[in-house]
């Protein structure tokens, strides 16, 4: 007889998700996590008198109204909603180009009807077409909520899918380039459009329309909140709710090995710990390779699931830039909350320069004062710059030139934003820290320092995975939830998922007992 129902390694957002989801059903379920607080990259740190955001920008697919958006639906079911205190992001994104012959510098509001009308604006013409776009979009969207509640594969749901969602059969095979050429989108319109194609680490040539579509779908539809004591207090609340379900959270408790007995996995080993934890289930908020490579002894892994783990390639690698400022958005003249600033809107182009240190120079800028004005003290701003690197290109870096490559892309992120926006920031910088892939692979464990989980490739995509969502479970008995599984990378989709797994392995177990 195991001592759990469920032992869920590692209290980020998919573990979080998949706890509570377990523990609502009246399962016997522990967390193990190897900090001392939850949430994996959903926490925040304070440096002087500033308190940083560690890496969420918004939380999009929430809606402002009760009963929208698949993740508010999902928060909301778990009991956690109401524990937050929720700040709306202003508007969706603005969109800067550097070098393209006709920069881009446009600026989105949330809403279809004002996004179209804006659109409209900057791309005279395109109305219909785009009105189309996000009819199809809408379809979508209830095709992906169809798919978010399949159990197996089988030929009934076949025959459903023919029926009732002939569109994203359509549509499936084709990447996001593909169908808005297909579908007649100026060429300026698609450029603003895929603005946030960064967000899924694809250029658009490559990139699931079914994805994309979807991301910009729900972000535009419902626009974006992020909590007022930033993504820490999603943690917080999800572990409160946790323990008010009956669940159990050991912290500090890293877990080293996952027992197998009978080709099954039936436990966990805590690093420094006398006594292993045994379950029926093992849920894996860690990347995959990790309890691969590091977790299961290689006599007792399968070798499809060494392979088809090998097989994958990981997103983007993570450096991000944190500053305070002592003046405020108003005298520094920063007026949105999201800039998305590019080399082109050509995102082939943008992808091939983020394979290396010295090219890349995409960037992600958040103000979060614009969400959560009280955010810092008064007369101060708190700006957070994020970028990708396609490849391992950090691990090339050695421990001498560390610090100086470290101030050398902060340097021409500032540089960037300010050519960028004709803001002047760097002489008001009064705090400023800086990670790079090698502080996300030591405080998360990341492969690379990837904090995207792994790449939304052509093969192994989100059609693919919806479609067939038992293809994950290579291990009896273990299962993974977060960023690395069938909704790919984001708060948003690792919260999905992580709520989603739970659900599909209690399907099965229902059925295994009637």
């Amino acid at each position: 007889m195991s001592k759990w129902d469920v032992i869920v390694i590692g209290a980020g957002n998919g573990g979080l998700a998949s706890a509570v989801t377990f523990a609502k059903e009246g399962k016997k379920v522990l967390i193990l996590e190897k900090h001392n607080v939850p949430g994996g990259y959903a926490t925040s740190f304070k440096r002087g008198r500033f308190e940083f955001e560690a890496s969420l920008h918004e939380l999009s697919s929430y809606g402002c109204v009760p009963g929208t958006g698949n993740v508010r639906k999902i928060f909301e079911e778990l009991g956690v909603h109401e524990k937050i205190d929720w700040c709306r992001i202003p508007d969706a994104y603005r969109m800067i180009t550097l070098s393209d012959p006709d920069k881009l510098d446009v600026t989105m509001p949330f809403g279809v009807g004002n996004y179209i009308d804006k659109m409209e604006q900057y791309v005279p013409g395109s109305r219909q077409k785009m009105e189309k776009l996000f009819a199809l979009g809408e379809r979508l969207r209830e095709t992906g909520e169809f798919f978010g509640n399949l159990g197996k594969f089988d030929l009934q749901l076949l025959q459903d899918i023919f029926e009732d969602h002939m569109d994203f059969i359509r549509v499936a095979p084709y990447s996001t380039s593909e169908v808005l050429k297909a579908a007649g989108i100026p060429k300026k319109a698609r450029d603003i459009f895929n603005a946030y194609w960064c967000y899924l680490g694809v250029d658009t040539d490559r990139l699931s329309f079914i994805h994309y579509m979807g991301l910009v779908d729900r972000y535009i539809n419902f626009g974006a909140v992020c909590a007022k004591g930033r993504s820490h207090e999603l943690s917080c609340a999800f572990q409160n709710r946790f323990e008010e379900l009956g669940g159990t959270i050991y912290f500090n408790s890293y877990v080293e090995k996952i027992i197998m007995a009978d080709g099954k996995a039936v436990g966990v080993h805590v690093k420094e710990s006398t006594e292993d934890e045994f379950a029926d289930i093992i849920i894996c908020n860690s990347a995959p390779h990790n309890a691969i490579a590091k977790m299961i002894d290689p006599k007792d892994c399968p070798e499809m699931a060494v392979r088809h783990t090998n097989a994958r390639k990981f997103a983007g690698r993570g450096f991000t830039m944190f500053l305070g400022l002592d003046k405020s958005p108003d005298e520094l003249g920063i007026n949105e909350h999201c800039y998305m600033i590019y080399d082109t809107a050509n995102t082939v182009e943008q992808v091939k320069s983020m394979n290396s240190i010295e090219s890349n120079n995409a960037q992600a800028t958040c103000c979060l004062n614009r969400a959560v004005p009280e955010c810092s003290p008064e007369g101060t701003t708190i700006l957070y710059f994020t970028t990708l690197y396609t490849e391992d290109c950090w691990s090339e870096v050695d421990e001498k030139q560390y610090i100086k490559t470290k101030e050398y892309v902060a340097n021409k992120m500032i540089d960037n934003f300010e050519k960028a926006t004709g803001t002047h920031i760097r002489e008001y910088i009064e705090e400023i820290e800086i990670a790079t892939p090698a502080t996300y692979a030591r405080y998360a464990d990341a492969p690379q320092g990837t904090i995207y989980g792994y790449n939304a490739e052509p093969w192994d995509g989100i059609v693919q995975r919806l479609l067939m969502p038992d293809s994950e479970d290579l291990i009896p008995n273990l299962y993974f939830a977060g960023g690395y599984c069938s909704q790919l990378l984001g708060f948003g989709s690792s919260y999905t998922n992580g709520y989603q797994t739970a659900k599909r392995i209690m399907k099965k177990l229902n059925k295994e007992v009637r």
